[in-house]
């Protein structure tokens, strides 16, 4: 049961940030954005909980510092999944499917971008799981390289910008909220998860369709 708990809190955004400090925090950001096994990890969530602690005791750092380096952990974690997938065709067809790793979230990936192009980069980011897989689909697929890099940059940019001073406003607007952490977490899992069920429906509709 220790142990179970201890996997636990290292999902816990409040936790990491804690405990694991800017390292953690921006070691997580790195491999949540890109490294195919990372999907599971925090990402809003993390961001947004940053934002509320940041400039306090748990999180000592200027804001726009902070913001600078989760945008650069952001970048370049999907800059080494692009390059992941630029080289690992062969090596993720024909690997067996486990908890790490499952076929449907590159067919989900490539449904996305089918739809949205190279917005995908930038829409992408706040839907998780495919904020992961983007960047190896678009290395898998072969995409412009100069193109995935500034639509790569400006998505990173958009998301962390978003979630992070979100959360530092509020986070002066209402101390209190460190208190209630937890909820707010829960409440962000729920409501990210919630356009990628919806995606994953409808891709598994138009495989029975054309099935």
């Amino acid at each position: 049961m220790e142990n179970i708990s201890a996997i636990s809190d290292f999902f816990n955004p409040e936790y990491i940030i804690r405990y694991g400090g800017m390292v953690l925090l921006l070691l997580v950001i790195f491999t949540e954005t890109g490294v195919f096994f990372g999907f599971f990890l925090p990402g809003d969530s993390l961001v947004f909980v940053a934002g509320i602690l940041a400039e306090s005791g748990f999180l000592d750092m200027n804001i726009f510092l902070l913001w600078a380096l989760m945008v650069v952990a952001a970048s370049t974690g999907s800059m080494l999944g692009y390059w992941f997938g630029s080289r690992a065709g062969n090596y993720l067809a024909n690997r067996k499917e486990n908890f790490f790793y499952k076929r449907r979230y590159l067919d989900m990936t490539r449904s996305f971008y089918d739809k949205y192009g190279v917005w995908a980069f930038i829409l992408g980011r706040f839907l998780p799981i495919i904020r992961t897989f983007v960047p190896i689909f678009a290395g898998l697929a072969h995409i412009n390289y100069n193109k995935f890099i500034l639509f790569n940059i400006i998505g990173a940019t958009i998301w962390i910008s978003t979630m992070l001073f979100a959360g530092y406003a509020l986070g002066n607007m209402f101390p209190a909220l460190t208190d209630h952490l937890e909820s707010i977490v829960f409440g962000m899992i729920v409501l990210s998860a919630i356009p990628v069920l919806v995606a994953w429906f409808r891709q598994r509709r138009i495989f029975k369709g054309q099935g």
